[in-house]
């Protein structure tokens, strides 16, 4: 898959391509744990509630008539925060705020690292994880997962660069901790460095996406891998400054994660989302942060 992220709204003011990283980082960290409402978009605010839908959900979610959702706003174009250093925004943002919309709540964001978003949800701190979470075996353990969209991994680094993300032995590569290219991707790399007795990658693990940009814009590290939208964002909202490196590859969908006793509510966004497909509101929303390239073909499933 994908794709040109080309036509967002110019949330965030750029005085720079290292400016716009830096400042994102440091939001992002002060902001860890703090509640920022998300502000969901034109689409998403239309959305009228669906009683059908509404009345799936479970009395004790509803009750305060919203959802507390954890988010790791480090991660644009999904999540990242508006340039007043407070509001989330995102294409994910927009999508989850209008399913909450169709299940008559409202969406309230929450900042945390992006690792403590998974444990949050099962602790019962956050009643829905909306992060850019690949679906895979090991997190359908820990939670109901809601496909909503499909993303693949892609490489990043400075313009001009050699690297060659088959044959990164011995250089430095940074990457988000806790994402799949970190637990998943580079550790088979590294394997088959130590097989060919080259050097080991050098991995550096950030806990915001931003600083691992960042590093790479700075020259600290030779290059960055993350999911396609995200590097593809990063290349075109750092003025050329980065370039992609390599196909895109290892597609595979998002997931809303769900507390694993919460079966209703999980049935209930994953026919919310169904709805937004229904009515057209799924690709409006997703065309208007331009990763419309990702809608899913095929219908929302819970653990597919």
């Amino acid at each position: 898959m994908f794709l040109t992220p080309s036509r967002r709204r110019a949330a965030v003011g750029l005085a720079g391509a290292a400016a716009l990283v830096l400042s994102m980082a440091a939001c992002g960290e002060k902001k860890d744990e703090s509640s920022t409402p998300g502000a969901g978009g034109s689409a998403a605010a239309s959305v009228s509630s669906d009683t059908a839908l509404a009345d799936k959900v479970p009395a004790a979610i509803k009750a305060d008539g919203k959802l507390i959702v954890g988010t790791d706003s480090t991660y644009a174009p999904s999540e990242f925060l508006d340039a007043d250093g407070k509001t989330v925004v995102g294409f994910d943002v927009d999508l989850f705020s209008a399913v909450a919309g169709k299940l008559g709540l409202k969406a309230e964001f929450q900042s945390a690292k992006f690792d403590d978003v998974i444990p949050g949800v099962q602790s019962g701190k956050y009643e829905v994880g909306v992060s850019s979470f690949t679906i895979n075996d090991e997190r359908k353990k820990q939670a109901l997962m809601v496909s909503y969209f499909s993303a693949g991994t892609q490489w990043a680094a400075k313009k001009g660069s050699s690297i060659n993300p088959d044959d990164a032995c011995g250089k430095k590569v940074a990457v988000q901790t806790g994402t799949v290219q970190e637990t998943d991707d580079l550790p088979v790399r590294q394997q088959k460095c130590k097989d060919a007795g080259k050097p080991e990658i050098k991995v550096d693990s950030y806990q915001a996406q931003s600083d691992a940009t960042a590093a790479v814009i700075s020259g600290k590290d030779d290059a960055m891998l993350a999911d396609s939208p995200v590097c593809a964002y990063a290349v075109k909202q750092t003025s050329g400054q980065l370039d992609l490196v390599g196909k895109i590859y290892d597609s595979a969908p998002y997931g809303y994660v769900v507390k694993s006793d919460q079966q209703a509510l999980a049935e209930a966004i994953r026919d919310g989302v169904k709805a937004l497909m229904a009515d057209g509101t799924y690709k409006t929303i997703l065309a208007k942060w331009g990763v419309d390239a990702g809608a899913l073909n095929t219908d929302p499933a819970i653990n597919p």
